[in-house]
């Protein structure tokens, strides 16, 4: 009775040794979906609480609060420069969706500071030289939103 109760006791040690490693082996291969979802609320998290991107991104409303109905839909540039200066920016483009920008001119724009048209970024826009993978967050985040207004 011993030998069958010490053989029960080790198939139940075996199996669960089995599942544990399983499980451990492949709780860090998430899947596309996830690993997509947790790319955008990364980027969510930096384009909204890091770089404040709407603040200059998303027009705003009578009351000069952002609106939320044109999150992130270019707005024109508010920020005015010291100095005159025939660089500066008068809008700041359409982030939501991404439309236009391909994934390459995106991660150059963050991490290089160089824009689509191969320029440098023009004032008042920061020069970002973001790692590649908070680069990929933020551009799966902005393709995640509407690209009209709702």
């Amino acid at each position: 009775m011993k030998t069958i109760i010490g053989i029960a006791i080790c198939a139940v040690l075996v199996i669960t040794s089995i599942s544990v490693s399983y499980t451990q082996t492949n709780k860090n291969k998430s899947s596309p979906t996830t690993a997509r979802e947790s790319d955008i609320t990364r980027g969510k998290y930096l384009v909204e609480e890091v770089a404040k991107c709407a603040e200059c991104h998303t027009p705003r409303d009578a009351q000069n609060q952002l609106d939320p109905a044109r999150w992130l839909q270019g707005a024109p540039i508010w920020i005015t420069s010291v100095k005159p200066d025939p660089q500066w920016a008068d809008r700041a483009p359409t982030l939501a969706g991404f439309p236009g920008y391909s994934d390459e001119d995106g991660a150059s724009i963050l991490e290089k500071g160089i824009g689509a048209n191969g320029e440098a970024i023009r004032p008042p826009m920061h020069i970002y030289h973001l790692k590649h993978e908070d680069a990929v967050a933020i551009i799966a985040y902005l393709r995640s939103l509407p690209s009209t207004p709702k």
